[in-house]
């Protein structure tokens, strides 16, 4: 494992904090400094275009894309150039994590999968912040196991006529588009006769229902689709092939979870310097757990940016590094509610430190589930690292 930049590394990362230094403040460290999310939709929307806003500005000053080849408008650099310039821009008070789906997951698909005039259409919005993406996959009855979906596509002239609920898409509400899978034709079960399109979310018959969280934030959304027409050009991949484009989408989705700037040891501390008293061996005994998980995941996370720099493909890491985070994230709320004890409870209309820990109580289930449950990663690890046997099924 490498601990230290290469020379070339070492001088990216250098003209990345020169940029970073211009254009962005620096991050203040401490839960006393991270208040919780806005609850109200004006809000929210405040929120989505200040991440379209830090998009153009990385866009006009050439560090858009920085794994996209230049073919496409990206920088043509490496994935490990991405990893460091994430890591610097971590520490400033800045995000387009709002467009994620987009530039991480629909990106990367269209360039291996769509067509030329596919390309042409929607990667240079996504990259200058200008299109926002939402995830169409996830259903009422097929979540964890995706191949089940029930959503149709009925091929009628050179339009498809969609009909199905969709659940759990993130920032629906504010979506320009999105990404669908759905059956096409008679045929077809589990992973056959899945289709994968783009579809236009101001598209007659699209019925956005945002879902309030408990902790007031709605996130996520219901999506009703009725008699939805969709282009049969915006079709990705042959019919009925859908799957074999959806893997692309969801292998972005786990290491996009998996290299998410989240929570800071210095959340912790400023906590419990605020907490006003002392901990007792238990609660000690927790913030010493915190602390490792945060040194191993560091080290998990060197191990994958050691891969790449080295043109390794990553193998088992992305998947170890996403449970990690989940688990991790677990640990995190519930030690963050058990040290506020009755006041991590309260709330007064504010964003608060304790409405962010109540978030991140709350939250970890968000990270645990989405981009794969905790099972199924660790039936990858298993299954893939250890050889071991396949799940039986009940049927």
């Amino acid at each position: 494992m490498d601990f230290d930049d290469t020379a070339e590394e070492a001088a990216f990362r250098t003209e990345a904090r020169r940029f970073l230094g211009t254009h962005a403040s620096l991050r203040h460290e401490g839960a006393s400094a991270r208040v919780g999310l806005p609850t109200d939709e004006a809000s929210q929307r405040r929120h989505v275009d200040s991440c379209r806003r830090w998009q153009r500005t990385l866009f006009e000053g050439g560090w858009a894309g920085i794994t996209w080849p230049k073919a496409f408008g990206g920088r043509g650099g490496s994935s490990v150039e991405q990893m460091i310039f994430s890591q610097e821009e971590a520490r400033f008070e800045v995000s387009a994590g709002a467009l994620s789906v987009g530039l991480a997951m629909v990106g990367p698909t269209l360039m291996a999968w769509g067509t030329p005039a596919q390309q042409d259409d929607h990667l240079a919005p996504m990259l200058r912040g200008d299109a926002l993406w939402c995830q169409l996959f996830s259903e009422p009855g097929a979540g964890s196991d995706l191949p089940s979906l029930i959503t149709r596509a009925e091929r009628d002239g050179d339009e498809y006529v969609v009909n199905g609920q969709k659940v759990w898409t993130s920032f629906a509400q504010f979506a320009d588009w999105g990404i669908l899978l759905a059956r096409t034709g008679g045929a077809g079960s589990g992973r056959e006769g899945i289709s994968y399109f783009l579809v236009d979310m101001a598209t007659p018959g699209i019925d956005v229902r945002p879902l309030r969280q408990a902790s007031g934030v709605a996130h996520f959304n219901e999506v009703f689709l009725s008699d939805v027409r969709v282009p049969a050009a915006h079709l990705v991949g042959a019919e009925g092939e859908g799957w074999k484009v959806a893997r692309t989408t969801l292998a972005s989705e786990r290491m996009s979870i998996g290299s998410a700037r989240g929570t800071t040891f210095d959340d912790i501390r400023s906590l419990v310097s605020g907490l006003g008293r002392d901990l007792d061996a238990l609660e000690r005994q927790q913030v010493a757990r915190a602390y490792i998980s945060f040194e191993l995941l560091r080290y998990l996370g060197l191990r994958v940016q050691t891969s790449v720099s080295q043109g390794r493909a990553p193998g088992a890491e992305g998947s170890i590094l996403k449970l990690a985070i989940s688990q991790q994230s677990a640990l995190l709320g519930n030690l963050g509610m058990a040290l506020l004890g009755p006041a991590g409870a309260a709330a007064d209309g504010t964003t608060t430190v304790a409405s962010f820990w109540r978030e991140k109580f709350i939250g970890q289930w968000s990270v645990r589930i989405g981009g794969g449950t905790d099972q199924m990663q660790r039936n990858q690890v298993g299954e893939r690292v250890l050889g071991l046997p396949r799940e039986p099924r009940s049927i």
